[in-house]
């Protein structure tokens, strides 16, 4: 116990957009239509997923998993980015600190093991088409599932102690409008070497390599897909894959936004640091769901159907 009895502050302060705090009430209206269609859309999905049988196959099956993922990361930054824009409450206790950056950062390892199972299910669907029924069965995919969640918490479990070991006494001021490891670091009166190399080993290990095991899955599914004589075959396989293209672009463009600002624009307005992470946490929750209902006739007919019955 001795290692967590260090000095630290009874809460932190939250902060918004800095050099922009005249415009949080004005910034508060945008965000919260993003909430709005971040959370409505993707309970949609997953509804529909849920009551419509032609929805019930392995490709809908993970995009409600990844829908949940954004319902659930959109109800970890709500309460303290709305008290922070819409009422100047800005004050949030150590502990529920700790609570918020540990919840932010597994969804967000989650959704990275979502992307990387749908890019399984399309490598299956389009190199191996015969034994899709076969190897994507419902115990499988609730296997990923499972393993996705249990690879999220327990890699970052230690976080929120890697925190508490540190004295923090000389600052309680968070640079965002909700709690994230390297920002909590930053305000230590101590060594963070360890924090450090640990949410490195972190992002490598599990965001990296999710990320080359999706591009090595794209690398086999264009050489699948070129050996296709039908130039209208070539393009219809390929057709299937751009949702799941875009979903992937909307999460790592950001992602590795946000990671390359943190680490080498030490320099850069503080500004920049907070419109990057907004973009990464706030972005691919609002996109994810229109992309998929713009791209995939199935999904837009399913929602179509569910309303007609819930009008009738």
């Amino acid at each position: 116990m001795a290692l967590f009895n260090v000095t630290h502050p009874a809460s932190f302060l939250l902060t918004g957009i800095p050099g922009l705090e005249s415009l949080h009430p004005w910034l508060a209206g945008p965000l919260c239509v993003m909430y709005a269609v971040a959370l409505g859309a993707n309970t949609v999905i997953l509804q529909a997923v849920r009551v419509e049988p032609i929805l019930h196959a392995p490709m809908y099956y993970f995009l409600s998993m990844l829908s949940f993922s954004d319902v659930a990361m959109s109800m970890a930054t709500l309460p303290t980015v709305l008290r922070t824009f819409c009422f100047d409450a800005r004050s949030i206790a150590f502990d529920a600190c700790l609570v918020q950056m540990f919840l932010i950062h597994s969804f967000s390892m989650m959704e990275s093991g979502i992307l990387l199972a749908m890019s399984f299910d399309r490598y299956v669907a389009i190199c191996d088409p015969l034994h899709y029924a076969t190897v994507l069965t419902n115990e499988f995919i609730a296997g990923m599932g499972l393993a996705v969640t249990a690879r999220s918490f327990i890699t970052l479990f230690p976080l929120p102690f890697l925190i508490k070991r540190l004295p923090i006494y000389k600052s309680n001021v968070l640079s965002h409008s909700y709690c994230l490891h390297p920002d909590m670091m930053k305000l230590a009166c101590a060594d963070i070497t360890i924090n450090s190399i640990y949410g490195l080993f972190v992002l490598v290990s599990t965001f990296g390599m999710d990320l080359l095991f999706i591009f090595l899955s794209y690398v086999l599914i264009l050489r699948s897909v070129m050996a296709i004589a039908s130039h209208e075959e070539r393009l219809k396989a390929l057709n299937t894959c751009v949702s799941h293209i875009l979903a992937v672009l909307a999460f790592y463009v950001p992602m590795i936004g946000v990671s390359t600002v943190h680490r080498f624009g030490k320099h850069a307005p503080r500004y920049i640091h907070v419109l990057m992470s907004n973009v990464y946490l706030f972005v691919p929750p609002v996109l994810n769901p229109l992309i998929y209902s713009a791209k995939t006739k199935e999904i837009r007919r399913a929602i179509f159907r569910m309303f007609r019955r819930i009008k009738l």
